[in-house]
């Protein structure tokens, strides 16, 4: 039997659209690096159309544990090779009279 694979990831969530968060892999998170920008590994263009990021809460994901929107082995799999995952709001709670984000008019 392998062993259970975990990691350890900081979630949070989106000042532009409702229930869209962004997981980021945090293997280190003991050592308390306030320093260090765990957005980062995030690229810019990622990072605009999120918006301001606000911490939500340090969660421990393992092959195991069930999220309510999203597949785990999916997240731990983007989390291992790219160091964060975005979770879209699910179909349907896009407010389509919502105003869109400042530089996304007419793309």
């Amino acid at each position: 039997m392998s062993p259970v694979v975990t990691m350890h990831c900081d979630i949070y969530k989106s000042s532009k659209k409702d229930e869209m968060y962004l997981y980021i892999a945090r293997p280190n998170h003991t050592d308390n690096d306030e320093q260090a920008d765990p957005l980062e590994v995030v690229p810019d263009a990622i990072k605009i159309a999120f918006g301001r990021a606000t911490f939500v809460m340090n969660l421990e994901l393992s092959e195991t544990r069930k999220l309510a929107r999203v597949n785990v082995l999916h997240v731990l799999d983007s989390l291992h090779t790219k160091g964060f995952f975005i979770q879209m709001p699910p179909e349907g709670l896009i407010n389509p009279n919502a105003v869109e984000p400042e530089g996304l008019r007419g793309a």
